[in-house]
């Protein structure tokens, strides 16, 4: 640990939490935005489901910590969403687990600290056409987001509609994407707005919009550069 302490923004999720700092992802974006007012953590697992983030929700997110996150943004439900291999292998999960799944993620979260606050990424559209390597449905996915979204709802935690969001742009299928799933530089720009949108208007105290938090050393020194009209 360093210091001096600064907010902990948490990324957990699956790979599009693991590469949401390449391609100028919603990550770098995040963090960019806020450099010295608050620490992006990246705990993004490629391949993962909610089933998996379930098994290991205590040790990512202890809740004995001694410094427990002020934000943890939520992207579980893409793998999920895949079709079943036969033999019950691969990464998908049926619809009411993962309701389920996403509701004990949540609960747990929210019992972290009463300053701890939760966002979720809802499951964001498909190009099918650009998939190669699995079998994801858009509509599928579709499902899947609202059922994301419906848990929100219960628990009173802030979601982020990706399923419609992306779809607001005219060529989302072309330009959001790198390889049917996955973000292209543009798609990110479109989370990273959605996510900024969300703490904007989230009625916090403290508030975590960067606009609000204080930036660390930001007073004068005498020691930065000396421009030509204060020689």
């Amino acid at each position: 640990m360093v210091g001096p302490a600064r907010p902990q923004f948490v990324l957990f999720g699956s790979s599009i939490v693991q590469f949401s700092f390449k391609e100028e992802g919603w990550g770098a974006i995040l963090a960019e935005i806020y450099s010295r007012k608050a620490d992006i953590v990246v705990r993004g697992y490629s391949g993962w489901n909610s089933r998996r983030a379930v098994q290991v929700l205590d040790q990512v997110f202890p809740k004995d910590a001694a410094v427990q996150p002020s934000l943890v943004i939520v992207y579980f439900g893409g793998n999920d969403a895949l079709d079943p291999y036969p033999g019950g292998f691969g990464p998908h999960v049926p619809l009411p687990e993962y309701t389920e799944n996403m509701r004990r993620i949540g609960l747990h979260l929210k019992s972290l600290s009463e300053k701890t606050r939760v966002i979720f990424l809802s499951v964001p559209p498909v190009n099918e056409e650009m998939i190669v390597e699995c079998d994801k449905k858009h509509e599928t996915c579709r499902l899947y987001s609202e059922a994301c979204l419906g848990v929100c709802r219960e628990l009173g935690l802030k979601g982020v509609d990706l399923w419609n969001a992306i779809q607001q742009k005219p060529d989302w299928m072309t330009t959001c994407f790198l390889d049917g799933t996955h973000f292209t530089k543009e798609g990110s720009k479109m989370v990273a707005k959605e996510i900024l949108k969300v703490l904007r208007e989230a009625e916090w105290e403290p508030s975590l919009h960067w606009k609000e938090l204080p930036t660390e050393f930001d007073e004068d020194s005498p020691y930065y550069p000396v421009r030509p009209e204060m020689v």
